[in-house]
C-alpha cells in the first residue's frame, strides 16, 4: 500500500493498492526550475515517494513493469493533481501546468514487496499492453479531445486502475448520448438546456393546492409544446419585486406530468418570502414570467429494473410527483414501487386527490400517507394511513427493500435524519438520491449561505439560485469559487485551476471569463468556477 513508514496523508486522493507509490523524475525538476525561474528545488516537492533518473512520462507506459532493488512494480495511472501542489510550490496554476506540459508523474502498484534504496538501478521487466504512455493517458482524460478508439484502447489495458477505467467508460458512454460535459471528470453530466438564460412564459392557470401551497401552470406564449423536462427537475424564475427594484431569483420544482407540453410548479407560502408572496398574491392567469429551462440533476435513474421508493414530506412532494407520473406511464413489470408522503394534516396535504387518483389506478404501487397532527375530520384509512413521521421504522413496517433506489425530498432536517437512518440500515450511498435547496446535507453543524462580511455596494450581482442568495462581485476575489466559499455556498472542488471539473456548475444566466483557461472547457451553459470571473450579472446553479 505504501513505503514502510511513509504512508499517504490524504487517503481519498492517494494511497491504496493502485496508488501505492508515487514517482517523479529529476529531469522534470530541472524543467520546472527553468520554466518557473526557480532556484534548485529540493526533491520531494511534488509529493513523490521515489525521485528517479529517466522514466519520462511520455515514454513510460501504463502496465510497464520494473524491478527496483528487490521490489517489483507496475505502472497503474498518472498522478491526479490537486490544489496541494499549487500550495506547496506557491504557483496557483501548477495543477494545470503539469497536465499542459505532460509532466504529471505516475503511480505504481506493488507486485512483489522488497527493500528499495537510494541509488538502486531501475530494470524494465515488461511492457504494458498497447504501449499507451502516462502522458497520453493523462491528456486523454483531461484534454479536450477524447477519440473513441483511444478510449477503447485504454479500457483494454488490464493494468489501468479502476478509477481511470471508470472515467474512460463514462466518456465513451457519454459520446453515444451527446453529453456536453467531460463525463470522465464530473458526475453532473450536464445536458444542454432547452434554452439559455430566461424566456417569457405565460401563466395559463393557478390553483390553491393546500392551505399554504399554490400551483401555477405555464405555457409558451404561442401555445407550442414546451420541451419535456426530466422528472425531478426544477425551474428558475426571475420574479419582479417592484417598479424600481431588481427582480429576485427563485427555484421551484416541476410538479406535473413531464409529457404535458406545459410546465407546472407548486409554491409554498414562506414567512416573509418575497417570491412566494408574489406567486400567491399577485400572479394570475395571463401574466408573464421570466423562466429558465428545466434544470437539476435530481432525476430518475435509467435502471427501471431496480425497486423504486419515492419519499417526500410537505412541499417536497413536487419533484417526486413528477417522477411518479413518469414511472406510471412506462412499463413497470414486476418492479416494486413505493409512494410514501408525510404531511401535517389534510389541510396541508398537497396533491392529495391527484395522487390518490393516480395510485388507485395502479394498485400494484405500495403507498403510505403519514400525518403528524391529523385534524378531527381527517379519517385514517381514507385520508391517511399512519400517525407520526416518515422514518426507518415505517419503512421496515412497509417491507421496503434495501436494494431500491430511494428518492427523497423535503425539509433539510427530515432529509438528514432519514439519510443517516438509511445508511445505518445498510442502504448504499449511490442508491440514496436527495434534493435540497439552500443547505447542503452534511454531518455535524452547517452554516447557511450568507453574504460576505464586507460585501461591496456596487459591482456585478452574483446569484446562487439554489442558495437563495444574491451578492455583489468584487475583483479581490480570485474566482467565483472563492466568492462562493466566502458565502458558505456548498460547492465541490479539487484542483482550483480548471483541470479536474469537480467545480463544474450550470450557468443559468450571464457570461464569464477564465484565468487560467481550462484544459477542457465545459459547454457554454456551464462554468468551471474555480478559474472563472463574471463579465456582468451571473446566475449560478448553486
Amino acid at each position: 500500500m505504501n513505503l514502510d513508514g511513509d504512508g499517504q496523508a490524504d487517503l481519498i486522493g492517494h494511497g491504496g493498492e493502485q496508488r501505492a507509490v508515487l514517482v517523479y523524475q529529476s529531469a522534470s525538476y530541472l524543467y520546472w526550475e527553468r520554466f518557473l525561474g526557480r532556484a534548485p528545488m529540493p526533491m520531494g516537492q511534488f509529493g513523490e515517494n521515489l525521485t528517479v533518473e529517466g522514466m519520462p512520462d511520455n515514454e513510460v507506459c501504463i502496465g510497464d513493469r520494473y524491478r527496483i532493488g528487490r521490489a517489483v512494480f507496475e505502472v497503474s495511472q498518472p498522478r491526479v493533481t490537486c490544489h496541494k501542489l499549487a500550495l506547496r510550490l506557491d504557483q496557483r496554476d501548477m495543477p494545470s501546468l503539469v497536465v499542459r506540459h505532460s509532466r504529471p508523474g505516475f503511480y505504481m502498484r506493488v507486485i512483489e514487496e522488497g527493500d528499495v534504496g537510494a541509488g538502486d538501478e531501475i530494470e524494465k521487466l515488461a511492457s504494458g499492453l498497447h504501449s499507451m504512455s502516462v502522458a497520453a493517458i493523462d491528456i486523454l482524460l483531461y484534454g479536450s479531445r477524447h477519440p473513441a478508439d483511444e478510449l477503447r484502447k485504454a479500457l483494454d489495458i488490464p493494468a489501468l486502475s479502476m478509477g481511470w477505467r471508470s472515467s474512460f467508460q463514462a466518456l465513451l458512454e457519454a459520446q453515444d448520448k451527446g453529453s456536453l460535459s467531460n463525463a470522465g471528470l464530473t458526475s453532473n453530466n450536464l445536458a444542454a438546456p432547452a434554452w439559455s438564460g430566461f424566456r417569457p412564459l405565460r401563466v395559463i392557470a393557478t390553483k390553491k393546492e393546500s392551505a399554504d401551497v399554490r400551483t401555477i401552470e405555464l405555457a409558451s406564449p404561442d401555445a407550442s409544446p414546451l420541451p419535456a423536462p426530466a422528472p425531478g427537475q426544477y425551474l428558475v424564475l426571475r420574479i419582479p419585486t417592484g417598479r424600481n427594484a431588481s427582480p429576485i431569483i427563485r427555484c421551484y420544482s416541476l410538479s406535473g406530468n413531464p409529457d404535458a407540453g406545459t410546465y407546472r410548479i407548486s409554491a409554498k407560502r414562506e414567512l416573509n418570502g418575497l417570491g412566494s408572496a408574489y406567486l400567491h398574491d399577485q400572479l394570475s392567469a395571463g401574466d408573464m414570467l421570466e423562466v429558465s429551462s428545466p434544470r437539476g440533476s435530481f432525476t430518475l435513474s435509467a435502471n427501471v429494473a431496480t425497486p423504486l421508493v419515492l419519499i417526500s414530506a410537505g412541499i417536497g412532494a413536487t419533484p417526486v410527483l413528477a417522477m411518479l407520473y413518469s414511472v406510471l406511464k412506462g412499463p413497470q413489470g414486476k418492479t416494486p414501487i413505493w409512494w410514501i408522503h408525510g404531511a401535517r394534516d389534510g389541510l396541508h396535504h398537497s396533491f392529495a386527490s391527484e395522487t390518490r387518483a393516480l395510485l388507485d389506478a395502479e394498485p400494484a404501487v405500495r403507498r403510505c400517507i403519514v400525518y403528524s397532527r391529523p385534524r378531527s375530520d381527517d379519517e385514517i384509512g381514507r385520508d391517511f394511513d399512519e400517525v407520526g413521521h416518515v422514518d426507518l421504522k415505517l419503512l421496515e413496517k412497509l417491507n421496503v427493500l434495501k436494494n431500491a433506489n430511494f428518492y427523497l425530498c423535503g425539509p433539510v432536517g427530515f432529509l438528514a435524519s432519514l439519510r443517516e437512518e438509511l445508511r445505518d440500515w445498510g442502504v448504499a450511498d449511490q442508491l440514496i438520491h436527495i434534493e435540497t435547496f439552500g443547505t447542503a446535507l452534511q454531518s455535524g453543524p452547517t452554516t447557511s449561505p450568507h453574504p460576505p462580511s464586507d460585501q461591496p455596494d456596487s459591482g456585478p450581482s452574483i446569484t446562487f439560485v439554489n442558495s437563495n442568495l444574491t451578492v455583489r462581485w468584487d475583483d479581490r476575489y480570485g474566482s467565483l469559487l472563492e466568492l462562493a466559499e466566502q458565502c458558505s455556498v456548498p460547492v465541490s472542488w479539487s484542483c482550483r485551476s480548471g483541470v479536474c471539473h469537480r467545480c463544474e456548475t450550470a450557468v443559468i444566466g450571464g457570461n464569464i471569463q477564465y484565468a487560467p483557461e481550462p484544459i477542457d472547457p465545459p459547454s457554454r451553459d456551464a462554468a468551471l468556477i474555480c478559474c472563472a470571473r463574471p463579465l456582468g450579472d451571473v446566475q449560478l446553479d448553486l
